[in-house]
């Protein structure tokens, strides 16, 4: 059971972000521009922030499947909460 779920919801997630990359213009027209991003980012930083979050959400979802995900976060994010 843990294994159809863990590639379930990583076929999810990389349709979430693959659906980010593709339909970046209809994200932007219905959640608008992220001031934060504009700033930071230039002119069309928005458009770039949520290409690169669909990017991040279908790498998250590619590990999520192949059982990595876990390993990929202790590795790295991990170590900042280890004494």
């Amino acid at each position: 059971m843990n294994l159809v779920l863990r590639i379930v919801g990583g076929i999810v997630l990389m349709g979430i972000g693959s659906l980010l990359v593709i339909k970046t213009k209809w994200f932007l027209e219905n959640f608008g521009r992220i001031d934060w991003a504009e700033q930071k980012l230039g002119s069309g930083g928005t458009w770039m922030f949520y290409k690169l979050l669909g990017i991040i959400i279908i790498f998250a979802g590619m590990m999520m499947a192949t059982g990595l995900l876990g390993g990929f976060l202790l590795g790295t994010v991990g170590r900042l909460f280890t004494p």
